[in-house]
């Protein structure tokens, strides 16, 4: 559980960094159409090590979901905390947690620290710092000189979520991150929104998942998202309810259709398409569909009239991976950079797959 320590001159130098504090009513729509929080949990990051978790375990820094409060529940440490929560009185300049990303790599624009429910008890300043290192253990080690600055030290409050929107993107991208807590306190939920630097395979001639978040895939635009995140769908695995897919509200109007639309990691020739309704079994789709488009620079809008059918409107069933190789339709020897998703009329779908081979072209 070794650490770096910064000195005081650095930790100024750090703090004079340029950002632009975002309005936790703005978070979503700075960060959501062309970012990922690339610490997610189940994108598949792992917290390495910290430096204390005596009041609140440090692993519900990373969970997905909003926190929650159990009020008047006591642990043998004291009172439950959904968060990360240290002693007091530390003697160090801060707390830390080393973090690596659920991506090979990543670019960072953006940083959120929720405080809920740390109300007298939460972190009074944080930082930010990354490495890119192909050793965990490296990362840990007291004489390691590879972070660099992400961002500097910002000013937390209590009970709130606050977010900062780096000027530009990090030049460099980032295996690990640190996230320093100065000196002591608690924090519910920690969030690094950037874009995923994939390994692509090195044969052109592999066929893999173009829409997957550690490819690059992400979701940038949807219908509805009333009781699950569009962002879901690009997930690895296949999840452990309905809570980690996405699921529009209840349709009442005739002809009736939701949609997401999805860039791709990288423009790609489509070979198969699955689309899971893992454990949506009384509120999966009636039937989806399936289109594309190419369209480089800035998202399409679902009515582009360059969007073609890759999968006419197919019959959906409960709890099931639906693949569709022989249905496909416009893609020989096409290339798209964009695909869309249309259920009918709503419901709910766990994940969203889009085989294919990249065109390098």
């Amino acid at each position: 559980m070794e650490v770096q320590a910064l000195s005081p001159e650095v930790i100024q130098d750090t703090s004079t960094a340029e950002v632009e504090g975002v309005a936790s009513d703005d978070i979503q729509s700075t960060f959501g159409s062309d970012c990922i929080d690339l610490i997610s949990k189940p994108l598949g990051s792992r917290i390495l090590s910290c430096s204390d978790e005596w009041f609140a375990d440090v692993s519900n820094l990373t969970t997905s979901t909003p926190p929650v409060q159990k009020p008047g529940v006591y642990t043998h440490a004291g009172a439950w905390y959904d968060g990360w929560e240290t002693r007091r009185h530390n003697q160090a300049l801060f707390d830390w947690v080393v973090i690596r990303l659920g991506v090979a790599s990543g670019k960072v624009k953006g940083v959120e620290i929720d405080t809920a429910f740390f109300d007298g008890n939460h972190a009074p300043a944080i930082a930010v710092e990354g490495c890119f290192s192909g050793s965990d253990d490296e990362v840990l080690e007291e004489n390691f000189r590879g972070w660099e600055t992400v961002l500097g030290k910002q000013e937390c409050g209590p009970s709130r979520r606050q977010a900062w929107k780096l000027a530009k993107e990090t030049k460099n991208a980032f295996t690990h991150v640190r996230l320093l807590m100065y000196p002591d306190g608690g924090i519910a939920r920690f969030r690094l929104f950037g874009t995923a630097i994939p390994v692509f395979p090195e044969s052109v001639d592999e066929v893999f998942d173009l829409a997957a978040m550690v490819n690059g895939g992400i979701t940038v635009a949807c219908s509805d998202q009333h009781f699950g995140s569009r962002e879901n769908l690009l997930l690895p695995g296949r999840g452990v309810d309905m809570g980690d897919g996405w699921e529009t509200k209840r349709s009442r109007e005739k002809g009736h259709t939701d949609w997401v639309i999805v860039r791709l990691g990288a423009p790609g020739e489509v070979k198969m398409v699955v689309v899971d309704t893992a454990h949506f079994r009384g509120n999966f789709p009636q039937s989806v569909m399936v289109e594309a488009i190419n369209h480089p620079g800035p998202a399409p809008d679902t009515g582009d009239i360059g969007w073609v059918r890759l999968v006419a409107p197919q019959k959906c069933g409960p709890d099931k991976e639906h693949e569709f190789r022989k249905e496909l339709e416009n893609v020989t020897r096409r290339t798209y950079t964009h695909v869309k998703l249309v259920i009918i009329p709503d419901g709910g779908v766990k994940r969203f797959r889009v085989f294919g081979r990249r065109n390098v072209g």
